[in-house]
């Protein structure tokens, strides 16, 4: 069972080769120092960090991302080392976030090989810190523990090593983020090339690396991607990402985890469905004329239907933008430091600062570094217009469930008879070019719930807005949520059950009571919480004991199978401490057996619990009202801009979704 840390509480480790997977809302450096029996650093051979990742029993990453994954056998450590103290710190320059103070609260754990988690920890109530003591892995009476530390520095790096007792520590840590910098412009690599017979056909030339003084080695596979938010298209990253989590997105959101190779690109397979035919051949592109580029064609990747091969061809967008724009920002980025190269190594010869020969190395440097950004915006610019090129195509052809409300399929969509692969909950696009969207997609059934902010804290458009009218526009994003997956879902298999404790939300739940297409009145007060919140997890332990009994014909012949949605509107206002245990259990179990939940609330007013909700909220796939830019990929880390889906002015589409619904449900005699 999984030991939930908070600050300062110690846990016994089973065993001494392990994993410290670190998560984020934005990229992070991710360091170790080793102590001896007085926590004394004896040296830098005693640090493994970007600029030297290894050490006897220690490895760890070589660049700043959403995700980590430190590498961990106390038994092979050096002799006298009895801690390990896992470090974590904002990379600096590179236009990130400064203090974790705005970001999502970090969060460790500490697993076994296979992946068991034995500890974690959530790196809470930091604020002006741009550098934390995570962790700490000691030796006590010959065993090992593992304690929450969560120490921030607002001095950062420096001041950190400094407090681990490092001599010299601002010399070191300019060392570490230099070989930050450095990584970040050797690692990040064009999209891979696409063949006809890879993963997804590209009819496009690709991205070039834009470092023509430093070729790059090369790439290598990405990690499978997960959901960034978690950063954040977050996941993104790479995040987290991010894991915004989040995606396409951060990581970021909510696919299945698509599988990688080890000389090749990603697989957009998805070994989890299975068909008995064959995929249908992709279409293919009209001829393109000489010297250009090919036109691009809706549904150019692989997969059984026009629906999955449009789903990864928007995940290959999704790549392909994060990796073209990954390129450009490390091209500035190497032109940057090779004209402050330059620089100091004319300025360091006094003969050089008499006379215009200096000022003749500076036009020179400046000159040089303006070159090789210019070349590297034309080949990005490049990137970009092919990619608005294939967005523009297949925006059109997208299904409803892939589709934004002012696509016109909306207004011709019919309930289907099957679920579809996956949803859309929003765009994404990066400051590059704000209006290249990518649809954010979340897999069906869901495999994670969602919360939607509703806090002025969530993002600086969200901080400009008056509380009732923010928290309102967030239930208004919940219920458009809601019908959308009514609408995607067969008559009857989808149901919505909202809590909203206080009656608060009377006018954006109006459409949906309306329809009369919930599963019930809106639960009031105490006494409603209770009862919905007995009536799922009934269910949910219900279903549980069913499946591993494999006895489904001993169902109660009222039980509801199909899919359940919970809106849960303000929390945790109307919750009680039994009535959080059950949301909790309900978020952890109830997926896996149809019960999903969407919540609205701040984060900030739910404080006064504790650390007990903080499982809760990481369970959780966040999306903002507003634009925000909280999510991360899960290939370089960047922070994406989450743009929620919002119907036209005017336009009455969710309405006419909601009836549809209803006259199925009628006509099926649900």
């Amino acid at each position: 069972m999984t030991a939930e840390l908070v600050r300062g509480q110690n846990h016994t480790l089973p065993q001494t080769r392990l994993e410290i997977r670190v998560s984020a809302g934005t990229p992070v450096v991710a360091g170790a120092t080793l102590g001896d029996e007085r926590g004394t650093v004896r040296g830098i051979e005693w640090i493994a960090h970007p600029g030297s990742p290894q050490l006897p029993g220690l490895e760890v990453s070589q660049q700043a991302a959403a995700d980590h994954r430190l590498a961990v056998d106390l038994e092979a450590l050096p002799t006298g080392a009895h801690r390990v103290t896992v470090l974590l710190a904002l990379p600096v320059g590179v236009g990130g976030p400064v203090r974790f103070g705005a970001v999502p609260a970090p969060f460790v754990a500490v697993t076994g090989l296979d992946g068991t988690e034995i500890a974690s920890f959530t790196l809470t109530d930091l604020d002006a810190e741009s550098a934390v003591s995570a962790l700490e892995l000691y030796r006590r009476q010959d065993v090992w523990k593992v304690r929450a530390v969560g120490q921030g520095y607002a001095g950062g790096l420096a001041a950190m090593l400094a407090d681990q007792g490092v001599t010299e520590p601002a010399a070191l840590a300019g060392t570490i983020q230099e070989a930050v910098t450095r990584g970040l412009a050797r690692s990040v690599a064009p999209p891979p090339p696409r063949t006809p017979e890879g993963d997804r056909v590209r009819h496009a030339t690709g991205s070039a690396d834009h470092r023509p003084t430093a070729p790059p080695p090369a790439p290598e596979p990405p990690e499978p991607l997960t959901d960034p938010a978690a950063t954040g298209p977050a996941h993104t990253t790479q995040s987290h990402t991010a894991q915004p989590h989040t995606a396409p997105g951060p990581a970021a959101a909510g696919p299945s985890a698509a599988g990688t190779s080890a000389d090749g690109p990603i697989n957009y397979a998805h070994p989890r469905r299975q068909h008995a035919t064959p995929p249908s051949p992709p279409p293919t592109a009209p001829p393109a004329q000489p010297g250009q580029p090919a036109q691009p064609v809706a549904g150019d990747a692989t997969g059984w239907s026009m629906d999955e091969r449009l789903y990864n061809q928007i995940w290959g967008m999704f790549e392909d933008l994060a990796r073209a724009v990954a390129a450009y920002r490390s091209a500035v980025d190497f032109a940057e430091s090779r004209m402050d190269q330059e620089l100091d190594r004319a300025l360091s010869d006094p003969r050089n600062r008499i006379g215009g020969a200096g000022d003749r190395a500076r036009e020179a440097a400046r000159a040089k570094r303006d070159e090789l950004t210019s070349r590297a915006r034309e080949a990005l610019d490049r990137d970009l217009a092919q990619l608005a090129a294939e967005a523009a195509v297949v925006e059109p052809a997208l299904p409803a469930a892939y589709a934004g409300w002012g696509n016109p399929v909306w207004h011709a969509h019919r309930i289907p008879m099957e679920i579809p692969m996956a949803l859309r909950i929003g765009d994404l696009h990066l400051p590059e070019r704000t209006d290249l969207r990518i649809p954010l997609l979340v897999r069906l059934p869901l495999e994670r719930g969602i919360w939607v902010d509703s806090g002025r804290a969530a993002s600086e458009a969200a901080a400009l807005m008056d509380t009732d009218r923010l928290r309102r526009l967030a239930m208004e994003t919940a219920v458009a949520h809601a019908a959308r997956l009514l609408a995607v879902y067969p008559p009857g298999e989808f149901a919505v059950h909202v809590i909203d404790p206080a009656g608060s939300a009377a006018g954006p739940l109006a459409p949906l009571v309306e329809a009369g297409v919930l599963a019930g009145p809106p639960a009031a007060g105490p006494g409603g919480v209770a009862s919905v919140l007995a009536h799922l997890t009934r269910r949910v332990d219900l279903v549980q004991m069913a499946v591993r009994a494999r006895a489904a014909d001993s169902l109660p012949p009222d039980l509801d199978t199909g899919e359940q949605l919970l809106v849960v509107n303000d929390f945790p206002h109307g919750f009680d401490d039994r009535a959080v245990t059950q949301l909790r259990y309900l978020a952890d179990e109830g997926p896996a057996v149809g019960v999903h939940l969407l919540m609205v609330a701040d984060r900030e007013e739910a404080s006064a619990y504790g650390p007990i909700l903080d499982p809760l909220w990481r369970s959780l796939l966040r999306i903002t009202p507003v634009a925000d830019s909280h999510l991360a990929d899960p290939w370089v880390g960047h922070a994406w801009t989450y743009e929620p889906l919002t119907v036209p002015p005017g336009s009455r589409v969710l309405e006419q979704v909601l009836a549809a619904v209803a006259e199925a449900r009628r006509a099926a005699g649900r």
